[in-house]
């Protein structure tokens, strides 16, 4: 494939992909402020096991992943991203006091499910609003622009969260307090600093959720939901990556730097390879990024020596950036414009369901047989979709209406 991308991209990116990754930074140090403490909070605070840590982040990131399916498709109906993406950033920053106030598991439960609602709400809708945005040719390069600006969030929430840990001697739930500052300040962002594409608010309203328009999402979409949902189950909740600092004697306050490592790697990998999704086969990309996580899995199952788990930590980081942006970039390639939300959601759903899976699973895993097994695990399902991605009948195209 030619490589057709204009110089500077960054240069030549529209401003609203700009301020949707501003918006997504702000939430996501909010949000990683409490979820890279969550698990030992639940542990040490709360009295849970490795068991409940596995359900409720299951449940969480299930939940979010699965609303996304009427969130989409209910976008498409409207020809409207704008709104539902402020009510689900509106819902996640309202939902961080809980929180701090959460005397049990079950209050900690509802606050985590409230806040990933929020996340499954806008999450089809602003990935749908990128893509309505964005060029064709710089979609690879604006995905991955809007993943590292969020990636940046979610490693500046864990760097806050221990500064605030060690000046206020391991307050938790003062932390979480602090958390709710950015979220407002993202909603507020959101509000001010987008407007919908004019294009899209005078398409006429038709139910997109029928039959024909099933057939029309096409053969491609629908393997790329199957290897997304494998990669998935592959790829289970971070929160485990935590408890493995803790295991390699990582004293409490710094466990968030674990988080900080991984999404800075993160953060740092994914607009380079967002653009090199431009202009590099997709299905060789998305094996590479499989590749590592195998790596990543290995590592992290061999030893939990403080010394070993940065580098595992980085390999889970580097294949997130060749990854995440990569699988949207691949659903906006081969769904129609109109059906946009819809196909986000439909694919969220599939792999909101492998979550699930993947969380419980692990949390079993951890709990029955150690740690180890539970990466183990991980990489035998990298495996999975490696295979899956090799024998797909995938090939690149774009669509462009």
């Amino acid at each position: 494939m030619m490589d057709t991308s204009p110089p500077h991209s960054l240069r030549r990116m529209p401003t609203g992909i700009w301020v949707l990754g501003v918006v997504s930074l702000l939430m996501d140090i909010s949000s990683e402020m409490i979820h890279s403490l969550l698990p030992l909070f639940m542990v040490t605070t709360l009295g849970a096991g490795t068991i409940a840590v596995g359900i409720v982040e299951g449940l969480a990131e299930s939940l979010a992943l699965v609303v996304k399916v009427f969130s989409g498709t209910l976008s498409d109906y409207l020809r409207r991203r704008k709104g539902l993406a402020l009510f689900g950033y509106a819902l996640g920053a309202l939902t961080k006091p809980l929180f701090a106030i959460a005397p049990d598991i079950g209050t900690l439960l509802t606050a985590r499910l409230l806040d990933r609602v929020g996340k499954g709400v806008r999450g089809a809708p602003r990935d749908a609003l990128v893509a309505d945005i964005a060029p064709a040719h710089l979609r690879g390069a604006a995905f991955g622009l809007r993943q590292s600006l969020d990636t940046v969030g979610a490693f500046l929430g864990p760097l806050l969260a221990v500064g605030l840990m060690l000046l206020w001697a391991d307050d938790f739930r003062a932390v979480f307090w602090v958390a709710v500052i950015p979220g407002m300040m993202a909603v507020a962002l959101l509000l001010f600093g987008i407007q919908e594409p004019e294009s899209r608010q005078t398409t006429t309203r038709a139910n997109p959720i029928t039959r024909d328009n099933f057939a029309r999402l096409g053969s491609a979409y629908w393997w790329v939901v199957g290897i997304g949902s494998i990669f998935t189950l592959a790829r289970f909740s971070e929160a485990f990556l935590v408890l493995r600092a803790q295991q390699g004697g990582i004293p409490i306050a710094f466990i968030p730097l674990v988080m900080v490592a991984m999404n800075l790697v993160y953060a740092s990998s994914a607009y380079p390879f967002g653009k090199l999704s431009d202009r590099m086969n997709h299905r060789t990309l998305l094996t590479l990024g499989l590749l590592l996580l195998v790596a990543a899995d290995l590592v992290l199952a061999m030893n939990d020596h403080w010394s070993v788990i940065p580098a595992g930590v980085a390999l889970w980081g580097i294949h997130m950036g060749m990854t995440q942006g990569l699988l949207a970039t691949m659903v906006a390639d081969v769904a129609p414009t109109d059906l946009r939300g819809t196909a986000y959601g439909c694919f969220n759903l599939a792999c909101g369901l492998a979550m699930l899976i993947a969380s419980l699973l692990a949390g079993f895993l951890w709990d029955r047989l150690g740690a180890a097994f539970t990466f183990y695990a991980g990489a035998c399902f990298s495996v999975l979709a490696i295979i899956g991605t090799l024998s797909s009948p995938m090939t690149q195209h774009r669509r462009t209406g």
